[in-house]
């Protein structure tokens, strides 16, 4: 199978909005470098017509006097070369106080949890702010709830899931849309040999019951969609962890939140994101 590869270059400040008008169109994922913003396709979607808006938006750039504007190039790529283009970049990355990702042909590292990953076409090695994030509220919270349960919502490589399940919860869901996502779960909880981590292909209809733990690393406004069914889904001595939120955005996702009947626990920033921790309001004296 083959993919599009968009190389965009433009200025810093527009590049997060940019990531939400691509995700909406159908991304399968992003890489970014110092200078670009890197965005993969299906083979099959119209690129042609996407890359003549961002000729456009380029246009409205240049006449509201952003100097640097905004340049596209559109390639073919194959499996194998996305293949050899994120294994020279893939590289161990130490998160919070025990975790470790790194890719399967790396040694492990004694004395740490290592989550081991290998992202194929869901492009995702835990490098991203929003990743790191939950992995670190993760670790920060583990030990002050319940683990029967937990689900992580649009899962990616399942690089949560894998790590609740070595944090200790006992039954780990890890659900997304997107098949190739959800090939690359499956591979890489055999590698990381978590037993307890059921892949399913789907949205939070495939989801029932209730968890101790939700970790939900989607894009805002979908967040906001869901939040009356992540209150639903939540064990009143559980907890929300929500990534993929520009600080801007904030506030609108709490208030949707609080709507559902959920509170706000925490607000950890990494750079331009912002994650949250989300407990149900009818618990008083939570976490301090």
């Amino acid at each position: 199978m083959a993919y599009h590869e968009l190389r965009i270059t433009l200025p810093q400040a527009a590049r997060d909005s940019l990531v939400t008008v691509l995700t909406a169109k159908g991304c399968l994922g992003f890489l970014e470098d110092n200078t670009d913003l890197i965005a993969y396709f299906p083979e099959s979607f119209d690129i042609r017509t996407l890359v003549r808006e961002l000729d456009l938006m380029n246009t409205v750039l240049v006449d509201a006097g952003v100097a640097q504007g905004l340049r596209v190039v559109s390639s073919l790529i194959q499996d194998q070369d996305w293949n050899e283009s994120w294994k020279k970049s893939f590289t161990p990355l130490d998160i919070g106080e025990r975790f470790t990702i790194l890719p399967p042909w790396e040694d492990r590292h004694p004395g740490r949890i290592n989550l081991i990953i290998d992202p194929g076409m869901a492009f995702g090695t835990g490098h991203h702010e929003t990743t790191r994030s939950c992995l670190v509220l993760m670790e920060r919270y583990e030990g002050k709830i319940p683990k029967e349960r937990f689900l992580d919502l649009g899962t990616g490589t399942g690089l949560l899931a894998i790590a609740a399940s070595k944090l200790g919860f006992k039954n780990v869901l890890a659900v997304d849309t997107d098949p190739l996502a959800t090939e690359a779960a499956r591979t890489n909880a055999g590698l990381n040999r978590v037993g307890n981590v059921e892949v399913r292909e789907g949205s939070m209809n495939e989801v029932s019951g209730r968890f101790d733990c939700i970790a939900a690393n989607i894009i805002s406004g979908v967040l906001i969609l869901l939040a009356p069914e992540l209150a639903s889904h939540l064990n009143p001595s559980g907890i929300v962890i929500l990534s993929g939120i520009l600080a801007e955005q904030a506030n609108e996702v709490v208030m949707e939140m609080e709507k559902a009947g959920l509170t706000e626990q925490e607000k950890y920033a990494d750079g331009k994101w912002v994650s949250l921790v989300m407990f149900k309001r009818a618990r008083l004296g939570f976490i301090h």
